[in-house]
């Protein structure tokens, strides 16, 4: 029959909290309300009411458009939708000085439970629940709406693993695996709470300045209505919408792993904001990503951090007891299996926490592993693109989960040439010494090394882990 899915949510439950390399699950949501959630759809819902858009030009530059580099303007959906066919009441209204040619707006990260707070009945037109996750719905879930062009810079999430629903239009994913973090230059600044930035602007990369960027292997896929896209956790990824018009729906699904990234997070909050408070505010440094309200205190910081090691602390406790009982009834221990996983196979309680020894780096599962996993017309592997040509490869999955069409999406990078003289305190935050003047030959440092590219070491993900295995250690003494 029609409606009858091609996995159970048990099945689909364990392929999520399993595989380590991006998927696409096809045919799964076909009954889901929420494939009705086109922006003509949500404006008529929210009636009038406005939400925040990010701008962005759509020239690509060698360096990432950041967040704080975009402009922002308050305004309804049917404004929106105005602005992208280019309709004259935009003159006035708040796109009036974007032309619809040069920029892209996007209204990125709505929680939905806040947008519709005055409509809750709307969270049941997103049904989580068909993947293994009873009770999660769209009051758990983010909505992304945006025009051609809207991107996210390239990042990946401190925090558990990403489904992805694609509603209208389609976006183009590139995908990095975590092994490839030293590739991309990973930068806590601008800083964002879960979120860790790369230097690289993967659409166009300045080889010069990020040589390693070469090493990397993308994973790229364009995602259609109707699919739904498995991001495991810590694989890199930039997005950009494709179609005039594009709407996806994504919801984290929480990792016991997570208690030790909570640790990280709150040593890097309590860095990042120490040092930046004790620069001058006058200097006018962008280095609070938007999303980000305001630089909190050291005593919060504080207790974030006492709060994060204590829940570590308490999951590793829990752990030790749950490999207790399962050795004691025989049950098989598999230091890879994920918590959640492993909490089924030994029978803990729902509340406990099986956290077993991690793998920090996630390598790439074995071939008889990825036997065991059901690809087929139903769930596509997003493979990696070729290492034999420079050129923005992509997977095209068909909505209909047939075979998939290989194409190359983008032009040769071509040679690059820098466009102007890069300043000291650049967004990206690279030391002097690799700034460029207009011939890309290097340029003799003006001044001394900025609080940036101090904080921008201390902070480095590397270090930061460094740090809270050391920490750790010292709670257990």
């Amino acid at each position: 029959g029609g409606d009858v899915k091609p996995f159970t949510p048990e099945k689909t439950k364990e392929i999520v909290m399993s595989l380590q390399q991006p998927a696409v699950f096809c045919n799964m949501v076909g009954d889901w309300p929420a494939l009705h959630w086109n922006v003509k759809y949500l404006s008529a819902v929210l009636e009038g009411k406005t939400i925040q858009f990010r701008l962005g030009l759509k020239t690509v530059d060698l360096v990432p458009q950041f967040e704080t580099s975009c402009s922002y303007v308050e305004a309804t959906l049917e404004e929106f939708l105005a602005w992208s066919c280019g309709q004259p009441s935009c003159l006035s209204g708040p796109f009036s000085c974007y032309d619809y040619s040069e920029y892209w707006a996007y209204a990125d990260y709505k929680y939905i439970a806040r947008i519709f707070e005055d409509k809750p009945e709307i969270f049941q037109d997103v049904r989580w629940s068909d993947f293994g996750f009873p009770g999660r719905s769209g009051k758990e879930s983010t909505l992304w709406i945006g025009s051609e062009g809207a991107n996210t810079p390239c990042h990946l999430d401190s925090y558990g693993c990403n489904l992805v629903l694609q509603v209208q239009g389609r976006k183009r994913w590139h995908l990095f695996p975590p092994g490839d973090t030293s590739f991309l230059y990973p930068t806590r600044i601008p800083y964002e709470e879960s979120s860790i930035f790369s230097k690289v602007n993967v659409a166009n990369p300045d080889l010069k300045r990020f040589p390693k960027f070469r090493n990397s292997t993308a994973h790229v896929v364009t995602l259609s209505p109707g699919q739904v896209l498995l991001v495991p956790r810590h694989w890199w990824h930039y997005v950009e919408s494709i179609d005039p018009v594009t709407v996806s729906i994504n919801s984290w699904i929480e990792l016991d792993a997570d208690h030790e990234a909570r640790v990280e997070e709150a040593i890097t909050r309590m860095l990042v904001c120490a040092i930046k408070s004790a620069e001058n505010p006058s200097d006018g440094d962008l280095w609070l990503n938007p999303t980000e309200v305001e630089a909190t205190s050291h005593e919060i910081n504080l207790q974030y951090l006492n709060k994060a090691v204590s829940a570590y602390l308490k999951c590793q406790e829990t752990s030790v007891s749950g490999q207790a009982r399962a050795s004691s009834t025989g049950a098989e221990q598999r230091t890879n299996a994920s918590c959640k996983r492993k909490r089924r196979e030994v029978g803990c309680e729902p509340e406990d926490c099986t956290l077993l020894t991690q793998e920090r780096h996630f390598p790439t599962p074995k071939a008889e592993e990825l036997q065991k996993i059901p690809f087929g017309p139903h769930l596509i592997q997003v493979l990696p693109q070729s290492h034999k040509t420079n050129v923005m490869g992509a997977v095209a999955v068909e909505s209909d989960g047939r075979d998939l069409l290989h194409e190359n999406e983008r032009e040769h990078f071509g040679k690059l040439h820098c466009k102007r003289k890069r300043l000291l305190m650049s967004n990206d935050c690279e030391p002097a010494a690799h700034q460029m003047d207009s011939d890309c030959s290097p340029c003799t440092p003006q001044t001394a090394l900025s609080t940036n590219d101090l904080l921008d070491c201390l902070v480095n993900p590397h270090v930061i882990s460094l740090v809270a295995q050391l920490l750790l250690e010292r709670t257990r003494v």
